[in-house]
């Protein structure tokens, strides 16, 4: 779990204390990995966890009417009205966590979606960095990409929608 780099042979003594520090604040941030800078000495902990999938929120079924009224035939159709896309099939991929979001591997690269793109369960999505900890984003669904609801290098929150999935 603790991995110990001295960059020279003298000793670098890790107190108890401080191992119980960096752990708890690895807990309570909900980070996988920390790392302690002392000089030239450094102290990196992760530990193995299970990548959760990222929640997929659903749109609610729209209400059914129980009969439908009937259309008087004198009654003008609605001119230009726009079509209106069913929700019901459009997936949300919200961020797992608060940070800031690439939607590239790096600068000047092409994004890793983007619209139209139909992705695997798995792919990744984007990049959150928390913390200063670069956490890839895995699709939790197959779907093609609808829309993307971020920009690249915006803060988010956790829960807020990145991504819509069709």
């Amino acid at each position: 779990m603790a991995q110990k780099s001295d960059k020279t042979n003298n000793s670098f003594d890790v107190s108890a204390n401080l191992l119980r520090k960096l752990a708890d604040t690895m807990g309570n941030a909900g980070l996988s990995e920390i790392e302690y800078v002392d000089g030239d000495r450094s102290l990196r902990l992760s530990r193995a966890t299970q990548a959760a999938p990222a929640p997929v929120v659903a749109a609610a079924p729209a209400p059914m009417a129980a009969a439908p009224a009937p259309v008087a035939a004198a009654a003008p159709a609605p001119a230009a009205t726009p079509a209106v896309e069913p929700v019901n099939d459009v997936k949300t991929i919200d961020s797992p966590m608060v940070g800031t979001v690439y939607l590239a591997p790096e600068p000047g690269a092409s994004d890793f979606v983007s619209i139209g793109d139909e992705i695997k369960e798995g792919d990744t999505l984007m990049i959150i960095e928390a913390m200063k900890v670069m956490n890839h984003l895995p699709s939790p669904a197959s779907g093609v990409v609808r829309r993307v609801l971020v920009s690249d290098g915006e803060p988010v929150e956790f829960g807020q929608p990145l991504i819509e999935l069709a």
